[in-house]
């Protein structure tokens, strides 16, 4: 009876640390693990940025490359492979394994093995992030709206890349006042360059004290200009 007990106990432990394996292993951060673990010789970006003295081939040209290479009998079967291949190769890299051509591994070298910087779950869940990231679909939608961004005034460019339109909006109200209001209230390129800079608080009082961070360290000296110019643009 003692014997069916302790092998019970056994068995209900068993299953709950499986459990919490798995719940452990499905709350891993795929893309804050690839940050971590890849960035430092990855680009990462989607469209990809290349660089001279660049370490290793960008991310989404490296996911492409496996997905496109792996050997699978069908294409449910792709995805699946190519993280184990990520799993194997990223701890046991060799150019036998690897689906570079010739020129890129002549220009990178075959990658050293990350043995002890990253487990078997991490590289799960980077594998996850990473097919499911960079795809034809996403690189479009990516390249779609950079080509729009492109198209826009780099003033109003730069107040969408610094979130600038999560507290005002061109004419209308927001958390803080609108572009027009303000263009209108000071009409001085230096004194709201200066408020881009330093940040304000209490200048308005209908908005019930919002803060106006500092943008000092995120936005250079010539685009807090640019930034204010297209500001007083609004008016």
């Amino acid at each position: 009876m003692k014997i069916a007990k302790i092998v019970l106990l056994i068995f209900v432990y068993l299953i709950n640390f499986t459990g919490c394996q798995k719940k452990q292993h499905a709350n891993l951060d795929g893309k804050k693990l690839l940050e971590q673990k890849c960035s430092a010789c990855h680009n990462l970006d989607l469209p990809p940025k290349t660089f001279v003295d660049e370490k290793a081939p960008p991310m989404m040209a490296v996911a492409f490359h496996i997905k496109d290479f792996i050997p699978a009998s069908n294409e449910s079967e792709k995805i699946p492979k190519a993280i184990d291949f990520v799993k194997d190769y990223v701890i046991h890299p060799s150019k036998e394994k690897s689906f570079c051509d010739k020129k890129s591994l002549q220009t990178y070298g075959v990658m050293p093995s990350q043995k002890g910087n990253v487990t078997q779950e991490e590289l799960q869940a980077i594998g996850e992030y990473m097919f499911e990231h960079y795809t034809i679909k996403n690189l479009t939608e990516a390249q779609a709206i950079e080509n729009r961004l492109k198209k826009m005034p780099k003033g109003e460019r730069l107040a969408l890349q610094n979130n600038c339109l999560t507290c005002h909006r061109v004419k209308r109200d927001l958390v803080g006042p609108s572009f027009y209001q303000i263009a209108n209230k000071y009409d001085d390129l230096l004194y709201i360059q200066e408020r881009i800079a330093n940040g304000s608080k209490g200048k308005w009082s209908k908005f019930h004290g919002a803060i106006m961070p500092s943008f000092r360290d995120k936005i250079s000296l010539e685009d807090q200009e640019i930034l204010a110019k297209w500001i007083l643009q609004q008016k």
